[in-house]
């Protein structure tokens, strides 16, 4: 194979990874990188960055504000951008492009466990995830935790749960709760 074939190669590669990026829908609570060509050089580093896509689909653009960008492939929000750059004339002729940060989510959100679990610390909340999740997640109780009574702090309030209750194993937790699993008392064996 020659160098001129294998350039060709490499170059429709990379232009086909692009486009299927392109064709990928912006997914809330994840990430995306966003560049911009163009504008004033000074202009170029306050665009040019990784931008979070809130839960509701929002991204914070420089200069314009609050855009929809949840369920829009990169092409797509890409030209809505452009557009709006355009029609605010902070730019006259912006070229910009969307793709799929590597970087997943910005900050991840967690949950805390503590007390009589095997691997107590933080550990990654996801939609949908319950309370008895998270505590088999940080390895489960030790021989010594007391499931029935479990504690979760949310905020400033405590509520306590009998996690041998299958109600209560699927009480659905929120970013930043902290769980602990408390030590079995005289009269708990």
């Amino acid at each position: 194979m020659n160098f001129k074939t294998l350039l060709v190669g490499s170059l429709a590669s990379v232009l086909l990874g692009v486009t299927v990026m392109a064709q990928t829908l912006i997914l809330p609570g994840k990430a995306i990188t966003i560049t911009i060509t163009g504008v004033p050089a000074e202009e170029k580093p306050r665009v040019d960055g990784i931008y979070p896509v809130s839960d509701t689909g929002m991204i914070n653009m420089p200069h314009i504000g609050q855009i929809h960008a949840g369920g829009l492939k990169g092409d797509e929000l890409a030209r809505i951008l452009q557009a709006a750059y355009k029609s605010r004339q902070i730019y006259t002729n912006p070229t910009i492009q969307v793709l799929s940060s590597s970087i997943q989510t910005i900050d991840k959100q967690m949950v805390h466990i503590g007390g009589q679990v095997r691997r107590p610390g933080p550990t990654e909340f996801t939609q949908g995830l319950t309370l008895y999740q998270a505590v088999q997640a940080a390895g489960g109780a030790t021989e010594f935790g007391y499931m029935k009574r479990v504690k979760l702090f949310r905020g400033t309030k405590q509520r306590q749960y009998d996690l041998t209750q299958a109600q209560a194993m699927a009480t659905p937790l929120e970013p930043n709760d902290t769980i602990e699993v408390p030590q079995k008392g005289m009269f708990d064996w």
